[in-house]
């Protein structure tokens, strides 16, 4: 247990990117109310969690965090928690396949409702308002009925939580997952994409896999690890009364921890040292992640990864580089051989979303799958020359049919981009950008395998 700490020990250091509430009783009512609710997840999961990490950290898995920008009120509907969840699936099918490995599977959902912003304040012509900082504080259309910071927002934010988490569950558990479903997995509008034809007959071959195996004796309906899968959820801690207000201490082994996600990460612009958000962190008993940018100094990075896991605990801490396309190669590798140097064994994470936002011609915020890619194969080049685990990939995705990033196989022009424009937030990558970036990154999964056998010989 963490020295020291308590769940609003917080609260007496610097807090960033906090809403300021009009009425402070209000905000400890609903504090109070979900203090009393029952825990989204169970301490139990978040260690397996943190144990599958561990094995991620020593190279023997890879993990796929992926899900929305900004999770909604309005777009709560099972049918896009059911797609967002089977392109994860496809996506983790195509990695293993390739890569002989298993991945972890996290989603960015049950929780990600939170967003930094730059400023407290946004203005449109004469008026000023708050800024919309996610469904969980206030609302994002331009008003100022709208724009006010609600805490009881965080009530509706638990309950859609709790419901996504119900039907997450009953879709890795209750045959959803089933590895003879995998032809089920594709969805429509994917048939467009050359992707989803490879996806066809990667699903085919594992279709004669299993007749194989039931023809030798080995039912596939009796393996439980053919019947369903391990899935978690995660979100960025940034609302930290709402994860206070969850935070609860294990009967087991007496240590807390924040059960409204398996895991929880701090944003980079959150991460500094003297952070109310990382002497939150430091106490919890989940896995962590924490964003790694340009900013970042090695030396400060290890301090702060002195700070959060000082028993230096193997799956304890993921490490998301978002750099940019034209600066991991440059910016990556002090912070990879300082963190080696020292010896803290962390999973390498790649978020190559944030670092390559542009503005478009069409005047829409969007993403290059080209940068996206880019960045990617800069991560695994620096893990490469370094001698370390490319450990897993962090994305934001949709399983809608949505166009928000430009470029990938299906071609997204700039002039398609109003077509289907759904964010709340930041661009996502649609179903079949997803596909493809997970067959991409199954060759260089598959690369880096062939060249430590290599080097074993």
């Amino acid at each position: 247990m963490a020295r020291n700490w308590t769940p609003d020990s917080w609260q007496g250091f610097e807090a960033k990117h906090l809403p300021k509430y009009e009425e402070a009783s209000l905000l400890a009512e609903a504090e109070q109310k979900l203090s009393n609710y029952p825990p989204l997840v169970f301490a139990g999961e978040a260690r397996a969690l943190k144990a599958d990490l561990a094995d991620v950290a020593a190279g023997h898995a890879f993990l796929l965090q992926g899900g929305d920008c900004a999770e909604s009120f309005a777009e709560f509907h099972p049918n896009n928690i059911r797609d967002t969840f089977r392109v994860l699936l496809q996506m983790a099918v195509v990695m293993t396949f390739a890569s002989k490995r298993p991945v972890v599977k996290v989603g960015r959902m049950a929780g990600q409702f939170a967003k930094p912003r730059s400023s407290d304040t946004e203005t449109q012509g004469e008026m000023t308002l708050p800024s919309y900082f996610g469904d969980i504080i206030n609302g994002i259309d331009f008003d100022p009925e709208q724009r006010v910071n609600d805490p009881q927002r965080m009530i509706r934010a638990y309950s859609q939580a709790a419901a996504t988490l119900n039907l997450l569950r009953a879709f890795a558990g209750g045959g959803y997952a089933n590895l003879r479903q995998v032809h089920q997995w594709t969805l429509d509008f994917m048939g467009r994409s050359p992707w989803a034809d490879k996806f066809s007959q990667m699903a085919d071959r594992i279709g004669e896999a299993l007749d194989f195996m039931e023809a030798c004796g080995i039912d596939p309906a009796t393996v439980p690890q053919l019947q369903g899968t391990s899935f978690y959820t995660s979100h960025e801690a940034l609302l930290l009364p709402y994860e206070q207000a969850l935070t609860r201490q294990d009967s087991l082994t007496g240590d807390w921890y924040d059960t409204s996600a398996h895991m929880v990460w701090i944003g980079d612009r959150t991460r500094f040292e003297g952070s109310a958000h990382i002497e939150y962190c430091r106490g919890i008993g989940n896995p962590l992640g924490m964003k790694c940018g340009p900013s970042m100094e090695p030396d400060a990075l290890l301090r702060l990864l002195d700070t959060l896991n000082p028993a230096r605990e193997a799956g304890r801490i993921t490490l998301i580089s978002r750099f940019g396309h034209d600066k991991v190669e440059a910016g990556l590798p002090a912070l990879v051989r300082a963190v080696k140097r020292e010896g803290h064994p962390v999973v390498w994470s790649c978020d190559p979303m944030h670092g390559n936002v542009i503005k478009s011609d069409s005047g829409y915020k969007t993403r290059p799958f080209d940068r996206i890619l880019s960045e990617v194969k800069g991560f695994f080049a620096v893990h490469r020359a370094e001698g370390t685990h490319a450990g897993g990939i962090h994305i934001e995705m949709t399983g809608q049919d949505v166009t928000e990033c430009v470029g990938g196989a299906i071609g997204i022009a700039d002039e398609a981009l109003g077509d289907r424009y759904h964010t709340h937030c930041d661009p996502r990558l649609n179903a079949a950008q997803s596909l493809e970036l997970a067959f991409l990154l199954a060759e260089m999964l598959n690369m880096e395998a062939q060249e430590r056998q290599a080097d074993a010989a």
